[in-house]
């Protein structure tokens, strides 16, 4: 071919007359071009025309080059393809070898327009940038509107598809740059088509019939509560005083035949708890006997064995020293005497049987205790499935978003009293109110009045602007650093505390740089449990914990407490993070809007897939022109993967959003800072000082009042309705049915049902094995269980489980680690649902009052796994060092 010689004469003739050794323009001698990850032509190495600052700028791109086509390969069959190709794929950078080839065949032939090639008069002059014109513009819009095609639906719900679309119109989305107000501020919610304006379900006005299924079940089920209710009448259990006389055995009958095969006795004295029963030999021996004649007087005789017969096995009960009496505190002892049916239906056909309950000691001193008995007790076989259904029904309502959770709790928990009417031990309005937990109501609005004079100062979006500045809107940085304060706040303040305070910061940092605040929240939250483990004043678990006596005087102290603990929080932090990485490793995942770089990216890809697409693999020209677009297509999609991964604010606007942060937002009212500091300072003192037996006097939630009154002196507030008017009533409402329905659980038996389950299961395993099997089982036990139920009262229920299983010298197991496991369970397991922790529920009602909202099962896709991938780590570090180094 007489063209392609004579362009090889060309090129050669001109190699060797250049005097400019930059020249951009590969020479036959040059293998192949390069292009970097940028897209720019490697052959503008060479270049030193251009500024310093540019040199620097591509120096710092030329980390990653990939091989085009070289020159010499360039045919003119494939040249003829590569003219039938868009202008902007025919313009760019990777195409240099074509572009150089055609720039050579228009000089030969006179009809040079360097105005066509941009890219290589850049190349050979100064490597200005590329630049396309509007006509340019107008055919590219062409050509990639080949491609896009809209279905609509007609007024007959036809679909119709419509193509060649010649304009396309995108609605510009706001970048936020400046911080939110006290509520929803300047930036519009992220948008549910099912959920309307207060929170709730739309699904019901749009499907009548589950509108209407809906209110006929709630309808139902307060029917039933209203008739266990008014049927039942409260249970009322007077406590009765004995003198138990030295040598000789009180019996007491029982003024009626029990109900059923269980009698519930309770007894308050100056008893020993479990533990400490080898440490005496003094005992009260109680036990039930059966009568067949009538006593008609409270007699202590002893009776023949053809008239009185032993019907349940003897209770000891370990008593202090009898020189103790007038000083030793009272303890209660509770036991469920069970009486065998045979003994129980001889009992119903003897005529005039009694039954009475025999009391002894073995001291020589009368001993005073008070009784009470309960002879229709709750059937704990069947308390068990009703509490189970009571829960499946509590948890159904919230995850399905039947009605608020508010309104879910306050069901669930008059159904669980209803439930205990029907079971004839309905609790009187006294025990409800005692159900209750005031000191962490007390707590939660305390704090919630004092973070909202907090916000009054400017103090949250202060600190926003600050965390923004030093992570240089990076939003991996940003996350990070959130996270990592927020567990080491939630180490020394209680998990509730710390989200009151991360969460207004996590949102106007969230809404600044246009990311989605709802996804941050919960990681915040999951990290606030994390955190509130490392010390024994971190959460409410740990405290009940730590202040067990028996505990305490077996080593476990405030350091040794965070030295074992620290180490698997560490872990867990670390664990958790790569989790986000992993589970948000598409960035656009945490924004509220798609950037709009990388729409363009991805819309570049399409336009050369399909570029690459329309030309056949039927020849060796095509297939040069191919890989060429396919090469370019790979480059795209790096660059698409990598700021995918690594979201980050553009530099410009960066910059000038910190500085109009820093300009809008300074600290409003420093003095009131400076008082709310104080309060603060004055409020975490006495939180720590709690922390020591011997200083202990008020607590968390006495401590908190006392600031906010101090803070409301100090600051002179008039109008107090604004202040309440910032308290969530609805999250404490729900706190109070939730404390009022697991205690009522208990009370049905679901939680002893689990604890004996547990210690079944440790005792089951070899001696070698028990120590390994101890741990996994109180802290996987407790953990799922406090996923679902309150870690309240299962902290209390499997304290005494490890107490009693290391009290039992036969088994062989110490203390400590068992306490370490219990640390870890329910604070970690707080993390699997939105009811597991007070901390969740709270980062959710601080979320619905800023306008954003996220339901049970969206924290549950994100809670749960890493609840279980934390608990599988915690179980690795424990037994590596306790079972296999013995760190104990």
């Amino acid at each position: 071919m007489n063209y392609l010689n004579n362009l090889n004469v060309f090129k050669r003739r001109r190699n060797l007359s250049s005097t400019d050794s930059s020249s951009a323009v590969s020479s036959p001698a040059t293998p192949a071009a390069t292009v970097d990850a940028a897209g720019t032509s490697g052959a503008r190495a060479g270049d030193g025309s251009g500024t310093p600052q540019r040199k620097k700028k591509r120096k710092s791109k030329r980390k990653r080059t990939i091989s085009v086509v070289p020159i010499s390969e360039v045919t003119e069959a494939s040249l003829e393809l590569w003219r039938t190709l868009p202008p902007k794929i025919r313009h760019d950078p990777s195409m240099v070898s074509f572009q150089q080839v055609e720039l050579e065949h228009a000089r030969l032939h006179g009809d040079c327009h360097e105005d066509s090639f941009p890219e290589i008069q850049g190349l050979e002059e100064d490597g200005a940038e590329e630049e396309e014109d509007d006509e340019e513009e107008e055919e590219d819009e062409e050509y990639e509107n080949e491609f896009i095609t809209i279905n609509v639906t007609n007024e007959e719900g036809q679909n119709k598809e419509i193509g060649h679309v010649k304009e396309k119109k995108e609605i510009p989305k706001p970048h936020v740059h400046h911080l939110a107000g006290h509520y929803i501020g300047n930036i519009t919610p992220p948008k549910h088509d099912d959920i309307n304006d207060t929170g709730q379900n739309n699904l019901d006005e749009d499907h009548p019939f589950r509108k209407y299924s809906k209110i006929i079940c709630l309808f139902i089920t307060w029917l039933l509560i209203m008739s266990f209710m008014v049927v039942k009448d409260e249970k009322m259990v007077e406590p009765k005083h004995l003198s138990i006389s030295p040598g000789k055995t009180k019996a007491y009958i029982l003024p009626h035949l029990p109900q059923s095969t269980r009698i519930k006795v309770t007894l308050e004295g100056t008893f020993l708890s479990e533990p400490y029963s080898n440490i005496t030999e003094h005992y009260l021996e109680i036990y039930l006997q059966m009568l067949s004649s009538t006593l008609e007087t409270n007699s202590t005789e002893l009776y023949s064995s053809s008239s009185a017969k032993n019907i349940s096995e003897p209770w000891f009960i370990p008593i202090v020293h009898p020189y103790l009496f007038d000083s030793a505190p009272i303890v209660k002892e509770q036991r469920l005497f069970d009486i065998i049916d045979s003994n129980y239906e001889q009992l119903h056909q003897t005529n005039g049987g009694l039954v009475r309950l025999m009391i002894r000691s073995n001291i020589q001193a009368s001993m005073p205790v008070a009784i009470r008995y309960d002879q229709s007790p709750v059937n704990r076989d069947v308390g068990v499935i009703y509490a189970a259904f009571v829960l499946i029904f509590l948890y159904v309502l919230i995850i399905w978003e039947i009605v608020h959770r508010t309104f879910a709790a306050v069901i669930a928990s008059t159904l669980a009293i209803s439930i205990l009417a029907a079971l004839d031990d309905r609790p009187t309005m006294e025990d409800i109110i005692g159900w209750i937990d005031v000191e962490t109501i007390l707590l939660l609005f305390s704090m919630m009045i004092l973070v909202a004079i907090l916000a009054e100062t400017g103090i949250f979006d202060f600190l926003s602007v600050y965390i923004y500045k030093i992570t240089n809107g990076k939003i991996w940085s940003l996350i990070h650093c959130l996270c990592l304060c927020t567990v080491l706040i939630s180490s020394f303040l209680d998990n509730v505390t710390t989200v009151l305070l991360m969460a207004p910061i996590t949102i106007r940092l969230c809404e600044v740089m246009d990311m989605n605040p709802v996804p941050i929240l919960m990681a915040i939250t999951v990290h606030a449990n994390i955190g509130g483990t490392t010390t024994p004043v971190g959460d409410p678990p740990n405290i009940i914990i730590t202040s067990n006596q028996y505990i305490l005087k077996h080593g476990v102290t405030f350091l040794t407490f965070t030295a074992h603990m620290l180490v698997g929080v560490i872990i867990v932090v670390i664990t958790t993070n790569i989790h986000l990485r992993i589970i948000y490793k598409n960035i656009n995942h945490l924004r509220m809007h798609e950037p709009k770089e990388l729409k363009e990216l991805r819309r570049n890809i399409k336009v050369w897939e399909r570029a690459a697409g329309k030309i056949p693999p039927y020849s060796k020209d095509a297939n040069i022109v191919r890989e060429t677009l396919m090469k370019k297509v790979k480059l795209l999609r790096h660059q698409y993967k990598k700021k995918m991964t690594k979201g980050t604010v553009p530099e410009d606007i960066y910059r000038s959003t910190l500085e109009e942060l820093q300009r809008e937002h300074p600290i409003k009212n420093r003095p009131l800072l400076i008082k709310s500091g104080i309060v603060c300072v004055f409020i975490v003192s006495l939180f720590f000082l709690e922390s020591i037996p011997e200083l202990r006097r008020l607590s968390s939630g006495w401590a908190a009042l006392l600031g906010v009154v101090l803070l409301l002196i100090i600051s002179d507030k008039n109008d107090m309705d604004a202040v309440l008017s910032r308290v969530e009533w609805p999250t404490l409402l729900f706190f109070a049915a939730m404390f009022t329905l697991m205690e009522a659980v208990e009370r049905m038996g679901l939680i002893d049902w689990i604890g004996h389950a547990t210690e079944t299961i440790i005792l089951s395993v070899s001696e070698d094995l028990r120590l390994a099997v101890a741990i996994i089982i109180i802290l996987w036990i407790s953990a799922l269980t406090s996923a679902f139920v309150d870690s309240i009262p299962v902290t209390a229920m499997m304290v005494k489980i490890v107490v009693a299983l290391s009290g039992k010298a036969y088994l062989g197991l110490p203390l400590q680690p068992m306490v370490w496991a219990l640390a870890f369970g329910p604070c970690l397991g707080g993390n699997g649902t939105l009811v597991g922790a007070s901390a969740n529920v709270i980062c959710a009602g601080i979320a619905e009052q800023h306008g954003y909202r996220f339901s049970f099962m969206d924290y549950f896709k994100l809670g749960f796994p890493i609840m279980l991938v934390s608990v599988l780590v915690t179980t690795g570090y424990l037994i590596m060092a306790h079972v296999v180094f013995a760190w104990h």
